[in-house]
């Protein structure tokens, strides 16, 4: 039985109160810099020290300290960002750089650092997932313009230069194999310190091109343990909390709270090459154990949406496109023993595998759950050594289509493919969805290739999640973004 938070015992209080001592102490801001610094506890600690090659990146995007060539809008369409304007040609799109930008460093932006961001990324192993199924060469016309070509005409070509993974950094931090975002963003506030998993500190870069940032400064913690994050807030020890867990949330004020639908979905991942689950008919047997309603009741408390779909309603166009998928037929799992893998640093999800141990344990199978920290998962994942794999996925993360996410996590050659399909007709209908243009008929085939990977059963999608922020109440300007990649901008202070 599920033991609500609020009646946690004594010592469990105790325990998130030591988890909070010493975290937050604010570091010292430089210079003559007014006001508060901004207090954040982050959720996932760095896992390749802060590389913007990795999901790393998107922490330097939500602290404002990595940009890239445009952003994206609310809409998912690109806008202009160190890139004033673009054209295409063919295979080619030409960017015109902004004028006036400079590095944290001090050296200014050109079309050579432009071209050494972009050429580093689309070299590295692996590649970005963005740039999954995608080959590109960056050439500089000129000192302020670059032309960027595919191999295949890429109607997304902007979209998947908004990824914080393909940020333009300064030459400084290319040396040698790594890539070192310390003092090399363009953004409002310079990343001056990192503390391996533990922390953060940044400060204000007062030549940034789009104006002077209201707070001198930001420091990030790292916490993991949801309650410890929810504690930090309730202590005031924290003035931005993301990622409140659910558990959490009843137990704070709720004018501290904001809850924004997202493109993100709770998942179960099915292995396809192997194991229990080589067997589509049970891969079937499992689908049809999964009761998701009485996950969201009973694990989210209500704060999620039932999957009807990988994609869910922070994409409206969806539902309105689906049209009913022909599956196999469920087995009899006879007591095949499956492990599922998934990982703390999400509150909710252990408690979602212990649910579905008990309904596929109630449905013919023997399971066994093996639970750890993110970092210390994920290669194995990856890699396959779980019969099913519990993820929290953002769908649209990286380029505001949901097409590079099903590419990257579906297809055959997908850098994310923890369910190691290689299904030629999923492979089909992907690559027509990341050919087709932008706008109605780009849906359908996305809807299309959704259809095709569920009629696999490789993946059963369970629900689709409200992310949960906390901020303190003299707080203003925080971003809650439900792509996550704002958090901190150029108009968050403390009062």
């Amino acid at each position: 039985m599920r033991v609500p938070a609020r009646l946690l015992p004594f010592p469990a209080a105790l325990a998130a109160s030591a988890l909070l001592t010493g975290c937050f102490a604010t570091t010292e801001a430089t210079g003559t810099d007014a006001g508060e610094r901004v207090r954040v506890a982050m959720m996932q600690p760095p896992r390749s020290g802060l590389s913007p090659l990795s999901d790393d990146a998107f922490k330097l995007s939500r602290w404002s300290t990595a940009e890239t060539l445009v952003k994206l809008d609310a809409d998912g369409d690109a806008r202009p960002a160190l890139a004033t304007e673009w054209k295409q040609s063919g295979r080619s799109w030409t960017f015109t750089l902004r004028e006036g930008v400079t590095f944290h460093d001090g050296t200014e932006l050109t079309a050579e650092a432009v071209v050494r961001s972009l050429t580093r990324a689309a070299g590295a192993s692996p590649k970005p997932r963005i740039l999954d199924g995608v080959e590109l060469t960056v050439e500089a016309m000129d000192t302020a313009t670059v032309t960027v070509t595919t191999a295949e005409e890429d109607p997304l070509v902007p979209q998947r230069l908004s990824s914080p993974q393909l940020s333009i950094l300064a030459a400084k931090a290319y040396r040698g194999k790594t890539v070192n975002p310390v003092g090399a963003g363009t953004g409002p506030f310079e990343l001056t310190r990192v503390n391996g998993t533990s922390s953060a500190a940044l400060d204000r870069y007062d030549d940034y091109w789009g104006g002077t940032a209201k707070a001198p400064g930001i420091d990030v913690t790292f916490v993991p343990d949801g309650t410890a994050r929810a504690a930090a807030l309730r202590s005031g020890e924290a003035d931005i909390v993301e990622a409140v867990p659910v558990s959490q949330a009843a137990l704070l004020d709720e004018d501290l709270i904001t809850e924004v639908p997202m493109p993100r979905t709770n998942t179960l991942y099915l292995n396809t090459e192997k194991g229990a689950f080589e067997d589509p008919a049970l891969r079937a047997a499992a689908r049809e154990a999964i009761d998701a309603e009485s996950i969201v009741k009973g694990v989210y408390e209500g704060r999620a949406d039932v999957a009807e779909g990988l994609l869910g309603p922070a994409l409206p166009w969806a539902s309105g496109l689906r049209e009913p998928v022909r599956r196999a037929k469920a087995g009899d799992p006879d007591g095949r023993t499956i492990t599922i893998g998934t990982f703390t640093d999400r509150a909710e999800l252990p408690e979602v595998a212990a649910a579905l141990q008990q309904q596929l344990q109630k449905a013919g199978f023997r399971v066994k759950l093996e639970v750890r920290e993110y970092a210390n998962i994920e290669s194995d994942a990856l890699a396959g050594a779980f019969d099913a794999f519990i993820l929290s996925r953002a769908t649209v993360l990286d380029s505001g289509d949901p097409a590079a996410y099903l590419y990257s996590d579906f297809a055959s050659d997908g850098s994310f493919n923890i369910s190691q399909l290689a299904d030629p007709a999923v492979d089909k209908a992907l690559h027509k969805a990341g050919a087709t243009p932008t706008g109605d008929a780009r849906r359908q085939a996305v809807i299309d290739a959704e259809a095709a990977v569920l009629a696999t059963d490789a993946a059963v999608p369970m629900l689709h999640e409200r992310v949960i922020q906390g901020d303190a109440a003299d707080v203003v300007g925080a971003a809650h973004d439900p792509r996550e990649r704002e958090l901190v901008t150029l108009d968050t202070h403390v009062k």
